[in-house]
């Protein structure tokens, strides 16, 4: 029974400690503000566990004192207690100097965050649906729109500064590695800015619950080289310009049938705006707001029955043949 206790405690430790490091946690920080974050998060636990110890130890020697001292007095004598107002004067002493400290340190902290917004040389602008991310970047060339969904690329030591609203209801944006959580409400724009410094892959998260599928609500991050990051913006302004004729029955299925009247791809007659951007939908990790992987059998299972996968799905079934639908998944799978 005991090795069992002991078996159990050593698997929730390991679960605590796996907490500590990943690619979706705010104890990993991986840009400036979730380490301003961090480090007040660190001061907190420090000051706040510190007053706790010290309550304990408090307590322990009160009891301690005063079994003590009412064993040895005589029969209806009482004990002084100037010891116990000046402790009490200590301690209220302390508590005010660890609020003050708190204080403090968030009103820099908070201070730090605002001055990184006049740093931003990056405009993104972010809109939240029933499950998904439209993603747009302000193209540095020409000032035009640039339009992704659900994975954000983020140049590492710059500054992004992203614009947050929502289509229907609150959403919550949330990349912990990166910063904190800002919610996206309707009618309104709230501003967060990023400033990522370690390249990588991260996990975003709609963090405040929005409907049925919102656990599904989900986004990839990628922080590369402002190099990279130029490069990739500048294959996503391209227009789709696929001409392999094997894929011609696919091309043909997605830009003229059902598919066109929901999603854009640049560069053909597609041009719905319910759903996500499709143009370079090959290039990204996962479809559906990170349910599934990037696959053709998941992009044909998605587009035969989405409401399978994700119960509640705006996207409606589409009737395809299997021929059909193996076609149109070869050609979306292949928009890079």
């Amino acid at each position: 029974m005991v090795r069992a206790l002991a078996v159990k405690r050593a698997v929730l430790l390991v679960l605590v400690l796996a907490g500590c490091s990943g690619r979706q946690t705010p104890l990993d920080p991986a840009g400036d503000q979730s380490q301003a974050l961090a480090s007040l998060f660190e001061l907190m636990v420090w000051v706040c566990g510190g007053m706790y110890l010290l309550v304990l130890l408090f307590l322990a020697a009160s009891i301690y004192r005063a079994r003590r001292r009412l064993n040895a007095l005589p029969q209806g004598e009482t004990q002084d207690d100037t010891a116990l107002t000046r402790g009490l004067w200590l301690w209220g002493g302390l508590v005010s100097l660890g609020l003050v400290v708190l204080a403090i340190a968030s009103f820099v902290t908070d201070w730090a965050l605002a001055q990184a917004d006049r740093r931003a040389d990056l405009e993104v602008r972010v809109t939240g649906h029933q499950w998904w991310w439209r993603i747009e970047y302000r193209d540095p060339a020409s000032g035009a729109w640039i339009e992704t969904a659900n994975e954000l690329h983020l140049p590492a030591g710059r500054t992004a500064r992203v614009s947050l609203g929502s289509a229907d209801v609150i959403h919550s944006f949330w990349v912990p590695n990166v910063a904190g959580k800002m919610d996206l409400v309707p009618g309104r724009r709230n501003v967060l800015s990023l400033t990522p410094r370690r390249a990588g892959w991260f996990r975003g998260q709609c963090a405040e619950f929005c409907g049925t599928q919102h656990a599904l609500m989900a986004f990839d991050v990628k922080v590369e080289s402002p190099e990279r990051f130029a490069a990739w913006l500048a294959r996503q302004r391209a227009p789709v310009t696929s001409s392999d004729p094997q894929l011609a029955r696919g091309r043909q299925i997605v830009t003229g049938g059902a598919c066109a009247s929901c999603h854009v791809l640049r560069g053909t007659a597609a041009n719905g705006r319910a759903g996500p951007d499709l143009t370079h939908l090959g290039s990204r990790r996962m479809i559906a707001a990170g349910t599934l992987p990037m696959t053709r059998d998941a992009i044909q299972g998605w587009i035969l029955q989405p409401r399978a996968v994700k119960p509640g799905t705006s996207m409606p079934p589409i009737a395809l043949s299997p021929e059909d639908a193996d076609a149109a998944s070869r050609y979306l799978v292949s928009l890079r």
